[in-house]
């Protein structure tokens, strides 16, 4: 399962190297919520990582680059996991 593997971004990159998106996702309602959020990001060409904070409502995504997804892709990938998003920064 994805969620078991170490969550330090690709090819053991640090997670917090690149460009940063924090959304605000609504709709939470537990840790799972959580990994599903952060598991459908990671799959979005150039994020290189995903942290969902369930209590704050809010999902940080460590992009690879200046070029990779953008805010729109982002969210369009929270709404496939079935919650809403906004970008915040």
């Amino acid at each position: 399962m994805k969620w078991l593997r170490g969550r330090t971004g690709e090819q053991g990159q640090e997670p917090d190297a690149g460009p940063r998106v924090v959304l605000k996702v609504g709709g939470m309602h537990c840790s799972s919520c959580g990994l599903l959020i952060d598991d459908e990001l990671e799959e979005v060409p150039g994020v290189r990582s995903s942290r969902t904070d369930v209590r704050a409502e809010r999902t940080t995504v460590q992009l690879s680059d200046e070029d990779g997804a953008g805010p729109a892709a982002l969210v369009a990938a929270v709404e496939r996991a079935g919650y809403k998003a906004t970008v915040l920064a």
